[in-house]
């Protein structure tokens, strides 16, 4: 069978070939009538429009990237979900890459994404070098950061803030009684494990303690099983009082260590997680955490990617910073 050509369908639909065109590549520039009708004859025809062809008249694809630091986090499981949606919903896919928190594999991961021409890139950066982005940027490859602060005016970023988290956390648990607290991170090059240190500090700072009694236990990674092995080494040390652990993940390998070394948490040991995943209310003993609007992250960065890629003339960078919700449950009552 023959395939199905642009003016196939501009034939069948009644209309010209670049009408059909504005649908495929333009849809807010046909009205909804006509754009109801051409998109009945492509689908009826079972019309596919030729990918490489169009991205080499456009100069990009309808495609754009997204970078994470650990597609094994529910985290940003969750944040590639409003990514997705809203990318679907605009006629766009999605190119997933995952740094893994290496700079090296982040950098080969924007290479592929540029030379396959997406539209643009949303980036949780494993690092803080601007250059890589700028490089994406020269190639006309719209950037917006995703779980990460801009700190220049013309870039979009939409982030939560870590430092208020981290005080809010550890605040929570100097309210309950606790004095002496343990630290549980991944490693301290990432952005978000440093800035939940710090609001960690804080709020023992304001309650009249010495921030520096902070234990911190800092693990490779920012698993369940790096839980484990950090919980074992607090509690051959000696156990604090309360355990704040950068992520759920984190989290629930501490407690899963802690109850089968015998610890009752909360009793013994109050525990704190942060990002709220599905898994924190599930666990044996339910974690209490901070959320974060996790969703919400992918679903807006991605309007602001693609406004910045089809508005660059009237498109206004925006820096967007929710604040994280206390979720008090069972681990720290």
């Amino acid at each position: 069978m023959a395939m199905v050509s642009i003016k196939d369908v501009a034939a069948y639909a009644g209309v010209s070939p670049g009408t059909v065109s504005n649908v495929l590549n333009r849809p807010g520039k046909v009205a909804p009538a006509t754009r109801e009708r051409v998109e009945a004859a492509i689908s009826e025809l079972g019309f596919v429009r030729h990918g490489s062809a169009s991205t080499l008249r456009a100069g990009h694809s309808r495609t754009i990237g997204l970078s994470v630091i650990d597609i094994g986090n529910p985290f940003f499981t969750e944040v590639a979900a409003g990514v997705e949606d809203v990318a679907s919903e605009l006629g766009y896919a999605v190119i997933l890459g995952n740094s893994a928190g290496s700079q090296d594999k982040e950098e080969r991961n924007l290479r592929v994404l540029a030379e396959h021409r997406v539209r643009g890139v949303l980036i949780t950066p494993s690092g803080e070098d601007p250059a890589r982005l700028d490089r994406l940027r020269g190639h006309g490859i719209s950037v917006v950061l995703v779980d990460h602060p801009a700190h220049r005016p013309d870039q979009c970023a939409v982030a939560v803030d870590d430092v208020a988290g981290g005080r809010a956390a550890v605040a929570h648990l100097l309210a309950r009684g606790a004095r002496s607290l343990a630290y549980v991170t991944g490693p301290l090059t990432i952005r978000q494990c440093v800035e939940r240190r710090e609001g960690a500090k804080a709020a023992m700072r304001a309650a009249g303690l010495d921030p520096e009694e902070l234990r911190v236990a800092e693990t490779a990674t920012m698993t369940a099983r790096a839980g484990e092995q950090a919980a074992a080494g607090l509690i051959a040390e000696g156990l604090p009082e309360a355990v704040f652990c950068a992520n759920d993940l984190l989290a629930l390998g501490v407690l899963r260590a802690l109850l089968r070394s015998g610890v009752r948490v909360p009793e013994d040991v109050a525990l704190m997680g942060y990002d709220d995943i599905d898994f924190a209310a599930a666990s044996a003993v339910s974690l209490s955490s901070m959320r974060q609007p996790t969703y919400q992250l992918g679903r807006i960065a991605t309007e602001l990617l693609l406004d910045e890629c089809d508005n660059p003339d009237t498109h206004a960078h925006q820096h967007i910073m929710f604040q994280p919700e206390l979720i008090a449950r069972e681990s720290t009552q």
